[in-house]
């Protein structure tokens, strides 16, 4: 069964994880996790696969290395503007 969270649910989902964790684990741990994004999903392991990082020391060091990695176009709300310049 697919858990399916919203990018501000990452912190929760990361903190059932035990660190310092690697990567290659993070992948098969959370291999039931679907990323909500403002235009789509993508699964968690997905994700974890464009990330640099071997090994996550900490759940702020997972969700950091996760977020440098979300497509831009998957941040933010639907139909949210970037404002008048």
């Amino acid at each position: 069964m697919t858990r399916t969270i919203k990018l501000n649910e990452l912190t929760e989902v990361l903190d059932t994880a035990t660190y310092p964790l690697p990567v290659a684990s993070a992948r098969s741990t959370f291999d039931d996790v679907e990323l909500v994004y403002a235009d789509g999903s993508e699964s968690l392991p997905a994700v974890l696969g464009r990330v640099g990082d071997d090994q996550f020391e900490s759940v702020d060091d997972a969700q950091s290395s996760i977020l440098n990695v979300v497509p831009v176009e998957g941040v933010g709300e639907p139909g949210q503007s970037e404002g008048e310049g």
